[in-house]
Parts: structure tokens; C-alpha cells; sequence
């Protein structure tokens, strides 16, 4: 093995090793809430993970639906076995490969459906006996009085299965039932008298070609062995009353790949000492914020989940030894960690400013990997899960996250690089997902009846062609920067001053008929992205006063604000199952709507963005399974509650300053990624006091509503004085945030 490139892999990892606690005494890990998300439309999982792994070992309770997209639904009771890879938040079923079930009786091939789980091997279970914390899970199989834990390192993972005295005991190991079980290609076989490997290859919703290796191996030599006639299945039968421990290796190069991960992250069967690891790898992970001993247990344990989920993905593809299988599907070496699995649509918003401030080393390897990805296909990232170019939702969303690297001078990749391959992903109208902007650039809109979703679509390619104006500027490219700003500036040929909306627009100029601002689309739909005219009226962030302008001005635009968080969502949006979390037609579950609560600051009224970013939080947020009211999408969800309870909030990203909104701590400490630490202190908040009186940076009064991000990275104190009522703090036009195309 190359030493050199094991040391560079496994580099993220070894650095987690401290453990931390809270003021209180307790481990930082004990306040995340696995269940979290688990229900309703979270989308998450309870299993066993490390941060940013290429393995999830997680209960699966069902694979024949939109609700069972990460595997498990905290309203099923029944478990149809343990695979090891997942998707946390997402609204697609993919993954679920190399599951295993134990099982006793009698063998059984196939899992049957959760309505009548005698049919097959799957198993009732009560959530009373499952057990979950970062890096663990275990639950007890009532029909077979199993008690089934896992734990996890980031390639692999191992599981201790305890069966009953006098029982006839197996596992179960199913390549063919997965979440996605549309088989392309596998094989699966024995490997000498205690080992298994095998390989599946699925296409699936979105992700058309999906591929891992697994290697699997057992603490005891099974007593016999049975396959299914399908060959996608295998019986191993053990001794009654076994202890039983397996350890499973993953790769997406080779088998071999998955046995020397395997090697190198579990060389024993030290169950305990795995967890432990894992346990460690999450402390330390979660303790770039703390918060003060005199909080509330429920906020630093909504804090502390919010945190864990953003830490679920991307994954890691990079082997031990650095050997990865690439996004040209060739097989190379990489001296540092690659990754997979990025929501874009979604986490460009929260979670990848989020990273730059506390995780940026891990943002760069997530440009790097995203670079290395343009060298061998030609094209940066849409929507990739698992290498695989999905072509999911719209806009392009990699552009933005590049940007605000790129804007605030992150160092660690190649800016010119970056920036050929944004201006080639801005400009081409070759592809089925970013062919609309051939009528961008013709037409300055997408037309109605030629291009579905043509005004959500419309609002976001301007503003990601803004994004490529500002490095343009940044990097001197001063025709190209004037040519995308004036894309950017298209967003105007869709909204309609005699409605008062964004509409679709035929391409003759007329507009649309008939009209129903409330009438919600989805995806692929005309006109609206999993929303309506009313969630992407306020979709202008990078020039937001402009807009204020164009809507009749200052108390016109603050009228719509206030009527979007008062007019009642309607039948039209019955069955829109991404249209969630209503107050009046804002709908938190789905983040067109993330950044309109801060659009207050903008008009001068930074107590109503408290006052409704405070209600979010306390609404939408909750330890229950159904606590987040959306798809957590990969941990935007969670990003958007962990910068909002911190203070502010990155209403555009790539502008180079976030908006303040209302703490939620007293105090908190940002450990950031310059190497200094960011205090924010509020002593008077509490669910009544959520107005800022005044504040301070650094000792000094600051009245501004918004903060740069020199100021937050460069650390220090802010103070907030907060109370009951609201205030003239950060209401004077030369104190609120600017964004306007000049």
C-alpha cells in the first residue's frame, strides 16, 4: 500500500480524535436526537455513521416509495433487514446496497411487504428497544428475539447480531433488495469458509448508474450456506445462541477495494473500540460550536442534531490507499480525500457558507473533488449523487458555492480553473437541464410554453450568472463581467408590475393566462419549481433593492412580505408533497423560501425578521421524528436553523456578508475555520426577549443589520442586548444590507 497516499485519505479522520463536552459535563453526542427527521418528510436515518462516510449501516423499514428514501419511516414497525449505504434528506430513493438480515427459523429469500411481514424476513419491531447515537444503533427483532447493533468507520462497518439459545440461526445477505432494486449488473460469492464479497450496479430515479463493491466477513465459520436461484441472495446458517459479529468493507473500485478498507479500519472484532472511534470522530466534529452551561437542553439538543446533519454528506470515494473509481468511470489515484453526493439545489443556500466558516479544509476537498470532476467529463456539478450527473431540479447551482469561495479569497484550489469551467457551465445550453439558457441569452426569459418551470428557472440561472459576473470582476475578466451581470439582470423580464408577480411568459411577449399566483407546480411542471409565483416573487438575492424598487418601494415591498407570512396557503397545494411547513404561503419544508424571513432587514425592519425568523424556529423545529417539516436535503434544513440560532443568516451567498437575525444561545463560541473563535453572546434572550436592543462588536456599538464575513472570520465578541419589544436598532437606511446590480 502507498503509505504516502494512505496517510493524505485518511488525514480528515485521524485529526478527530479529542473528545469535548459541554459546560454541563456531558458529551456534545449525547445531545443529537438520531430520530430526528425520521419521520413525516425528513427523509433521515437513525443508523450508523462517521462524518462525511462512505458507509451508513441503517435500519431499512421499507423500499416501495417517495416516503422511504433514506431506508427507514419512523411510523413503519417493521425492518426488513441492515444496508450500508444511504441517503440522509433527500427526495429520491437510491442507495440501500449489500443488505444483510439475521434471521432464525427456517431460510427465507425474500423480505415480503411491511403490511404482512410473515410472508418473508422482515421483522416487527418496537421503537421502545432501539437505541441510537452518533456512530451506533441497535434495535430488537421481535420475531426473532435478535438483538441487532451496529457501528461504523467511514469505509465499513460491523455488526454484533445476538441470537436466541435454541433456535436455528442465519443472516440473510440481499444485493437484490435495496432501496433501489433495479439490478443492472452483480455478482456475489464466497470467499474462503468465513468471507463473502460481491458487487451491485442500479439505476434508479435519478441516479441511472450506481455501483459498490462489498466484502463481507464473519467471526465464526458458518455451519452451511444456501443461494437463492437468482444468485442475488445467500443464507448462512451459525450456531444457536451465537454472538455473532460481521464485518463489512466498502469500495467503489473493487472488491479487493472493500477487503483493504476493511483491513485497514476494523483489522479485529473489537465491536466496542469501533464505536468508541466513531463516537470520537463525531465529538470532536460537533465541537466547532459550543454553547454555555446555563442553556436549554432542548435548544443545544436541536443545536447539536441540526449539526450532526449536516455532516451526513457529501461522502467519501476515495479508498484507504486513495484509489477511487471517477466521474469518467475509470479507476485513478488521488493524494487527497474525493467526495460524492451533493444536493445543490438545496445547500448552496445555508450549508456550504455554513462550511465555509467552521469546515472550510472540507469545502476546499469538496471544490477539489468538483475540479478533478471538470478535468474528466468537462462539466462541474447540478445535482451528483453518488458520481452520477442526476440532471435533478434546476439552476446550477455548484456556480454560487464556487463564487463565495472564490469571493472571500478561500485558498486551497485553482480560482482560474474554477472559473473556466462556471463560465462553461453558465453558458451551456447544450444539455436537457441547461438548454433554457439559449432563451436566456436570446430572449432574456425562459418562454412559458417552451420550456417547463420557465420562471423559477428564469430567477435562479440569473442569479447564478450573477455569481459568475463577481469572480469574473474579482478575477479581472472585466467583458465577461459585464456580459453575465447583464444576465443577471433578467429576472426582470418576468416579473409582471400589473399582478405584482414573477409569471411565465410566452415567447411572443404575452403573458401567460390565466394567472393563479397560489396555484403551486413541481418539478417539471409549469412555471414554478416546487412552488408558486407567491415563494419565488421574493427570489431576486442578488439584487434585492432593485427589486424593492420595481415592487412600488420600501412599504409596498414590506406589504408583500408581510402578506406572504399571512395569506393562508389553499387547495392548490394539496398533494405538492415538497410544499411544507406553511405560515401563509412561506413554506419552511422547501427551501425556495429560506431566505425571505431576512428580506425585512433590507426595507428597515429588522424586528419583523426576528420576530418571524424566531417563530420559524420555535415552530419548525422540534426533537420529534416529524421535528423537521421538510426534506432535510442533505442538511440544508439543519443549516438553516444552526446559522439562524447562531444570529445571521447568508441571504446571498457569494456577496460577501450574512444578515443578522435573532440568537438563540446566550452564549455560543464558533471555533471558525482563520484558526480564531467568534463569541456571540446575548445574556436577556429567552422566547420572549427575541429583539435586538443594540450590539456590539468587539466592545464597539454596531448598528448595522448585517455583518461582513472579514468581521465574523476575523473573530472576536459580539454582544446582542435583546428584549421584549422592538427597537430602531438597524433600521437607519445607512444600517441595512445593499444588493443591487450597479
Amino acid at each position: 500500500m502507498n503509505k504516502r497516499i494512505l496517510t493524505a485519505a485518511i488525514a480528515v479522520f485521524s485529526a478527530m480524535t479529542l473528545a469535548g463536552c459541554t459546560e454541563s459535563g456531558r458529551s456534545l453526542t449525547s445531545y443529537v436526537n438520531l430520530f430526528v427527521g425520521t419521520g413525516f418528510t425528513g427523509h433521515t436515518y437513525p443508523g450508523a455513521t462517521t462524518p462525511f462516510g462512505m458507509v451508513a449501516a441503517s435500519p431499512d423499514t421499507d423500499n416501495t416509495d417517495w416516503d422511504h428514501c433514506s431506508g427507514y419511516k419512523y411510523e413503519d414497525n417493521t425492518i426488513m433487514g441492515f444496508s450500508q449505504t444511504h441517503l440522509s434528506g433527500m427526495g429520491t430513493e437510491e442507495m440501500g446496497d449489500m443488505r444483510l438480515m439475521p434471521i432464525t427459523g427456517e431460510p427465507c429469500f425474500e423480505p415480503g411487504p411491511k403490511t404482512d411481514p410473515d410472508r418473508g424476513y422482515r421483522s416487527r419491531f418496537s421503537h421502545s428497544t432501539e437505541v441510537a447515537r452518533p456512530g451506533y444503533y441497535a434495535v430488537t427483532l421481535d420475531d426473532y428475539s435478535i438483538r441487532a447493533e451496529m457501528t461504523a468507520s467511514p469505509h465499513c462497518a460491523i455488526y454484533r447480531f445476538s441470537f436466541p439459545e435454541n433456535e436455528k440461526a442465519g443472516v440473510v445477505f440481499d444485493i437484490r433488495n435495496g432501496i433501489c432494486d433495479r439490478i443492472l449488473d452483480y455478482y456475489f460469492e464466497k470467499s474462503g469458509d468465513r468471507s463473502i464479497k460481491g458487487y451491485r450496479r442500479t439505476s434508479c430515479f435519478l441516479v441511472k448508474d450506481h455501483g459498490y463493491y462489498g466484502w463481507a466477513e464473519f467471526s465464526e465459520t458458518p455451519l452451511s450456506w444456501e443461494t437463492s436461484d437468482d444468485g442475488m441472495k445467500m443464507y448462512a446458517e451459525f450456531k444457536p445462541g451465537s454472538t455473532l459479529y460481521i464485518k463489512v468493507g466498502m469500495s467503489n473500485v473493487s472488491d479487493g477495494g472493500a477487503k483493504m478498507n476493511l483491513d485497514a479500519e476494523i483489522p479485529g472484532w473489537n465491536f466496542e473500540r469501533v464505536a468508541k472511534d466513531a463516537d470520537r470522530l463525531w465529538e470532536k466534529a460537533l465541537s466547532k460550536i459550543t454553547v454555555g452551561k446555563n442553556e436549554s437542553e432542548e435548544n443545544k439538543s436541536l443545536l447539536y442534531t441540526s449539526l450532526y446533519h449536516t455532516m451526513m454528506s457529501p461522502n467519501i470515494i476515495t479508498d484507504v490507499d486513495g484509489g477511487y473509481y471517477g466521474w469518467d468511470r475509470e479507476i485513478h489515484a488521488s493524494l487527497d480525500v474525493k467526495y460524492t453526493t451533493y444536493s445543490l439545489w438545496d445547500t448552496y443556500r445555508a450549508l456550504h457558507p455554513l462550511y465555509n466558516l467552521i469546515y472550510q479544509d472540507r469545502n476546499v476537498e469538496f471544490i477539489n473533488s468538483w475540479l478533478e470532476r471538470y478535468r474528466q467529463i468537462g462539466y462541474l456539478p447540478i445535482l451528483e449523487i453518488g458520481i452520477s450527473e442526476t440532471f435533478a431540479m434546476i439552476g446550477i447551482h455548484s456556480l454560487p458555492v464556487l463564487a463565495d469561495a472564490i469571493i472571500q479569497g478561500i485558498p486551497g484550489f485553482d480560482y482560474e480553473l474554477a472559473y473556466q469551467g462556471m463560465k462553461e457551465l453558465a453558458l451551456n445550453d447544450t444539455m436537457p437541464h441547461t438548454k433554457g439558457i439559449a432563451y436566456l441569452k436570446e430572449l432574456g426569459y425562459l418562454p412559458t410554453e417552451l420550456e417547463n418551470n420557465s420562471v423559477s428557472k428564469t430567477m435562479e440561472y440569473a442569479y447564478d450568472e450573477w455569481c459568475v459576473a463577481r469572480v469574473a470582476e474579482k478575477l479581472g475578466h472585466e467583458e465577461d463581467a459585464e456580459y453575465f451581470y447583464s444576465l443577471a439582470r433578467t429576472y426582470r423580464n418576468v416579473y409582471d408590475p400589473d399582478s405584482g408577480f414573477v409569471r411565465g411568459r410566452h415567447e411572443n411577449g404575452n403573458w401567460r393566462k390565466p394567472f393563479n399566483p397560489f396555484q403551486v407546480t413541481s418539478w417539471g411542471k409549469q412555471d414554478y419549481t416546487e412552488g408558486n409565483a407567491w415563494q419565488y416573487h421574493f427570489y431576486v438575492p442578488q439584487d434585492v433593492n432593485t427589486y424593492i424598487t420595481m415592487n412600488g418601494g420600501e412599504e409596498a415591498f414590506e406589504k408583500k412580505l408581510d402578506d406572504m407570512f399571512s395569506i393562508e396557503l389553499s387547495a392548490d397545494n394539496i398533494d405538492i408533497p415538497d410544499v411544507t411547513g406553511p405560515s401563509g404561503q412561506y413554506a419552511h419544508g422547501n427551501e425556495p423560501s429560506h431566505h425571505v424571513a431576512y428580506l425585512y432587514n433590507f426595507v428597515g425592519k429588522p424586528e419583523k425578521t426576528q420576530e418571524m425568523v424566531a417563530r420559524i424556529k420555535r415552530e419548525m423545529y422540534t426533537l420529534d421524528p416529524d421535528g423537521l417539516c421538510g426534506n432535510d436535503d442533505c442538511g440544508q434544513m439543519s443549516a438553516w436553523y444552526i446559522l439562524s440560532a447562531v444570529g445571521f443568516y447568508p441571504v446571498t451567498p457569494a456577496i460577501g456578508y450574512f444578515v443578522i437575525g435573532t440568537p438563540t444561545f446566550k452564549e455560543m463560541t464558533l471555533e471558525l475555520s482563520s484558526g480564531k473563535n467568534l463569541s456571540i453572546k446575548a445574556p436577556e434572550v429567552s422566547p420572549e426577549n427575541v429583539y435586538i436592543q443594540s450590539m456590539t462588536l468587539n466592545g464597539e456599538p454596531y448598528s448595522k443589520s448585517w455583518i461582513s464575513v472579514e468581521d465574523i472570520m476575523n473573530g472576536g465578541e459580539i454582544c446582542f442586548e435583546m428584549g421584549p419589544e422592538p427597537s430602531a436598532w438597524g433600521t437607519a437606511p445607512e444600517d441595512r444590507p445593499v444588493a443591487v446590480i450597479e
